[in-house]
């Protein structure tokens, strides 16, 4: 399902970017880290502060584990939900990605193993996480560096299975989804046709680096025109998304960060613009 409320650009909000954000009008959106905040002290004042604005606020998560075989913890499920709740946040968003076996974390969030078992899985995983939180889920497609042998069906297929088996709507990171296209040659068409507006929560853009013969999404490095060249097709396809610009390092230069998403907002019109001539 859409998101009530989440319009325009917006950015991943971090301690670090907090002045920049306070300054920045007509901001769409922000998404805090749950992993980030206390589980119990105060919101951080920048964020009521935003929320006093109108800014609406989204959750996001790294550790619940939703492809693990393993259901997710309750305790983690409660904290998620009583985060949401003091936060005010409009939605949660989560990954569809394997992070811990027996006790064991990986530290990475890793692909899911694509076979219908694993779907299963993944499934009542995402219905449980669904049933605990009081606010809609959205479920983000990850980057990876290797994929697991004999698949079953596609990254495609998979986003697919889980929006026709769950409630749940997606997050589509177009920077993850740039990152399979060269490491794996995913196919990004099939990926973004895969995406029905009314079940696309936001989207997710960010820089990363070439290394190694394989391209690693850093959230950290200066965006390049790969991920933005996805989302003008996908806005091309669907018309005008909520999307949002993701920093976790190397913060630079406030006219940097305002120069990407300036660069955000004109693939946006240019897709748009694209879908209103295909009408």
């Amino acid at each position: 399902m859409t998101v009530p409320g989440l319009r325009g650009v917006g950015i991943g909000w971090r301690r670090e970017l907090a002045l920049f954000i306070d300054r920045r009008p007509g901001l769409g959106f922000v998404e805090v880290l749950a992993e980030h905040l206390s589980p119990k002290g105060p919101i951080p004042e920048p964020l009521l502060r935003l929320r006093e604005r109108g800014v609406p606020v989204v959750l996001h998560a790294v550790s619940l584990g939703l492809g693990s075989a393993e259901p997710p913890d309750p305790r983690r499920l409660e904290w998620l939900a009583g985060l949401a709740e003091r936060l005010g946040a409009v939605c949660v968003s989560e990954h569809l990605a394997f992070v811990r076996a027996g006790g064991l974390e990986s530290g990475h969030l890793l692909p899911v193993q694509r076979s219908e078992e694993a779907l299963e899985v993944l499934t009542e995983n995402i219905r449980m996480a669904e049933a605990a939180l009081p606010v809609p889920l959205a479920l983000e497609n990850v980057a990876s560096l290797f994929e697991w042998p004999d698949a079953a069906f596609t990254e495609a297929d998979l986003l697919r299975g889980v929006l026709e088996r769950t409630g749940a709507s997606l997050l589509l990171d177009v920077a993850n989804l740039h990152a399979h296209v060269l490491n794996h040659g995913t196919d990004a068409d099939a990926v973004l046709a895969a995406v029905p507006r009314e079940r696309l929560a936001y989207v997710h853009v960010a820089g990363g680096v070439q290394r190694g013969g394989l391209y690693h999404d850093t959230h950290a490095h200066p965006l390049p025109s790969g991920p933005l060249a996805l989302l003008e097709r996908l806005t091309a396809r669907l018309g005008s998304v909520p999307v949002m610009l993701e920093r976790d390092d190397r913060f630079p230069p406030e006219a940097e960060l305002t120069a990407e998403l300036s660069a955000m907002e004109q693939a946006l019109l240019r897709g748009t613009e694209r879908h209103e001539g295909m009408a």
